[in-house]
C-alpha cells in the first residue's frame, strides 16, 4: 500500500475568485509486485496515512 498527494490539487489562499479553497486530494494504492497487479487506488480523507486507510481498503475489496 502506498499513500500519495496529489502535487498542486490543493487551494488555500482564495486568489482565484472562480475557485473555492479545498484541501490536497490523497490517494491510497495497493499492489501485488509478485503478480504485477495494481488495484484502483481509492481517495481518503487528507488527515489519515496509509496504516488507517487499510481497513477501508479491506472494506472496499470484500464488496
Amino acid at each position: 500500500m502506498d499513500g500519495k498527494v496529489f502535487k498542486g490539487s490543493y487551494q488555500i489562499e482564495n486568489d482565484n475568485p472562480h475557485s473555492d479553497s479545498h484541501p490536497a486530494i490523497m490517494l491510497v494504492s495497493s499492489y501485488i509486485v509478485e503478480r504485477g497487479l495494481i488495484l484502483e487506488p481509492f481517495e481518503v480523507d487528507a488527515k489519515t496515512n496509509e496504516i488507517k486507510a487499510l481497513s477501508q481498503l479491506i472494506e472496499k475489496l470484500a464488496c
